[in-house]
């Protein structure tokens, strides 16, 4: 088996060769269409709840700092230190600018055929922290999109819905 470290720096130098094919955001697609198998189905049927459920288990797989915070209608994750983005940092090949894409890159088609709605604050490539808001109603997904548009350049949020 792979350890993370090797994994984590392989993929990082994948995408960069992606991006410069102008094919990152294809593969990301394809990702998450494979992601699916995984968890649509439970997605669907739990709706946040199988999401929560969903990222208890990556928090402890992926040993991050991760809080998860489910209400009514919105489910938070705040990854308050990302150990893959971490690790493509501390990398002398350097990470790739597009790295952080790769989270809401699967996420985000998954979330939209649940019949969820996501909205994805990114914060940046040298901060290994990102925020993630999931709801059951567009309405409140839009209403935060606003909301953080006013702190945040529109390239590092992103979302899932028109």
């Amino acid at each position: 088996m792979i350890p993370s470290d090797h994994f984590v720096r392989f993929y990082n130098e994948v995408f960069k060769f992606l991006d410069a094919e102008n094919s990152l955001e294809k593969y990301y697609e394809e990702i998450s269409l494979h992601q699916d198998f995984h968890c649509l189905a439970d997605f669907r049927e739990k709706g946040l709840r199988g999401v929560y459920n969903y990222y208890l288990k990556i928090r402890k797989e992926e040993n991050c700092e991760l809080e998860i915070t489910l209400n009514n209608h919105e489910l938070v994750l705040m990854m308050t230190k990302c150990p893959s983005l971490s690790k493509a940092l501390n990398n002398d090949a350097g990470a790739c600018q597009k790295y952080c894409l790769h989270c809401p890159g699967w996420t985000m088609g998954v979330y939209r055929r649940a019949g969820l709605y996501q909205v994805y604050d990114i914060m940046g490539l040298d901060n290994p922290q990102c925020c993630e808001w999931i709801y059951d109603k567009q309405e409140a997904a839009q209403l935060k999109y606003q909301e953080l548009l006013k702190k945040r350049p529109a390239s590092m949020i992103k979302k899932n819905f028109n």
